[in-house]
């Protein structure tokens, strides 16, 4: 079988020069761009680090000590951060966490994002468990695209993965989805564990079609709370194409350059299935994604060691210039690349659940 590469990025971890310029001045009508010319368009706001799974490739059986509540975002505080971006030209915003729906003023979350002008699109990124009791909410507050995790539509192996015997209330939250047009279209988000994915492939391909949802693959990162993450712990991109090949012919379908996803239609009935190899198909080149956490703090890139506190500076009183001028500067010093496969690379302090997908 061949496949067309992904598109290739730039060599990570390159040393910049010294005499970069600086960022561009509030107020300045510059596209709110980082040093290598990439251009942000989307944001990934977490609206909580707490979750009510126990993914083995996320979190430790026993959870984590999570933040303080007082600590997190407001409602009213993610809004202004929020607005603040959008007039420099961010256009997507994906509500993440931890597991979103353990935050009980989602719905007035949304319903403000979505009055906000500029704002072009809102995804949702959810476990599912609460969906089927929030679908109806999440719908008339404006809804959402939702991407579901989901790694094996077997209840063994689920509750194996997630240490919670909750396949069940994700499946009757997907078909809840369903009967909302406002809350689609739909992905299913499937981490490609080896040992699992490899059994759970047909599980996953029938659910995906059920409720007429794009299924995607997702490779493990250095990310969980443990620090246990090897390379061989997952399935790069390839690997899986190979063996989704086994059942039908792939074909490559077209994506913008921004794109996390290769995305392919899978044999006769042209089932749609994608794949986000950020470790063994890094897209770094393209990026055009920002991070807030729960607790306020701006990344530029999932795996930085370094944040911007705009929390601090939104209670300590911030102008929407003041903002302006924290995010440009933490955009213009975006790292070029996540630098995996780097000498001496070392994963964020922040576990994915602390940061947000």
């Amino acid at each position: 079988m061949h496949l067309a590469s992904a598109t290739d990025a730039p060599a990570l971890g390159s040393v910049l020069p010294m005499a970069a310029p600086p960022a561009p001045e509030p107020g300045s009508t510059a596209p709110l761009a980082d040093r290598f010319g990439r251009v942000a368009r989307d944001l990934r706001i977490s609206l909580t680090d707490r979750c009510n799974l126990r993914c083995a490739y996320c979190l430790p059986a026993e959870g984590l000590p999570w933040q303080p509540r007082e600590q997190h975002l407001t409602a009213d505080e993610i809004v202004a951060v929020a607005r603040v971006l959008i007039d420099l030209g961010i256009t997507t915003i994906r509500l993440t966490g931890g597991e979103p729906l353990l935050r009980r003023d989602l719905p007035e979350i949304l319903a403000a994002l979505h009055a906000l002008p500029g704002l072009e699109d809102i995804a949702l990124t959810t476990n599912g468990v609460l969906l089927e009791r929030q679908a109806a909410a999440l719908a008339a507050a404006g809804g959402a695209r939702l991407n579901v995790s989901l790694d094996t539509a077997d209840r063994e192996q689920f509750r194996q993965v997630t240490r919670r015997d909750d396949l069940h209330r994700v499946l009757a939250g997907l078909t809840a989805a369903r009967r909302h047009p406002e809350l689609g279209p739909i992905k299913l988000n499937a981490v490609a564990l080896r040992g699992v994915t490899e059994e759970a492939l047909g599980g996953l391909l029938a659910v995906a079609a059920s409720v007429d949802a794009e299924l995607r693959f997702i490779e493990p990162m250095p990310l969980e709370a443990d620090r246990h993450w090897s390379p061989d712990d997952g399935l790069t991109g390839e690997q899986l194409r190979t063996l989704l090949s086994a059942r039908g012919t792939l074909r490559r379908l077209p994506a913008p350059p921004s794109a996390t996803a290769q995305r392919f239609e899978l044999g006769a009935g042209g089932q749609v299935v994608g794949f986000i190899s950020s470790v063994s198909e890094p897209f770094c080149g393209s990026c055009d994604r920002l991070r807030l956490t729960a607790d306020g703090q701006l990344r530029s890139c999932l795996f930085s060691h370094d944040e911007t506190d705009l929390r601090a500076a939104l209670r300590g009183g911030a102008s929407p210039e003041d903002l302006e001028a924290l995010v440009r500067d933490a955009v213009w010093r975006k790292p070029q690349g996540h630098g995996i496969d780097q000498p001496g690379f070392e994963p964020p302090q922040r576990p994915m659940s602390a940061i947000g997908g």
